[in-house]
């Protein structure tokens, strides 16, 4: 990975991280990667599908489906994810 791959996927995970913790109902003091969406930062069913909506808009992905947010438990998977898809879409943020 070159340097500049690894600050771009450092970006993408720094924007992911507050995107998480602008919109977690149980507003944290920082967010861990480790963090459990739904037990440890209060999401509920509604509250997840507005944080996709929102990531898709702030990343210009293309919706995301249900296949893929199934396994998203953590905020590491959520940054995974969109690090997947940014970098599918070209590097494009």
């Amino acid at each position: 990975m070159t340097e500049y791959q690894r600050t771009a996927a450092s970006a993408v995970a720094d924007r992911t991280r507050v995107l998480i913790a602008r919109m977690a109902p149980e507003t944290p003091s920082s967010v861990a990667d480790d963090q459990r969406l739904v037990e440890d930062l209060g999401f509920d069913s509604i509250r997840l599908m507005e944080l996709v909506m929102a990531l898709e808009t702030s990343f210009a992905l293309t919706p995301l489906n249900q296949e893929q947010l199934v396994e998203v438990l953590r905020v590491n998977d959520v940054i995974d994810l969109i690090a997947g898809h940014v970098t599918e879409a070209g590097g494009r943020e």
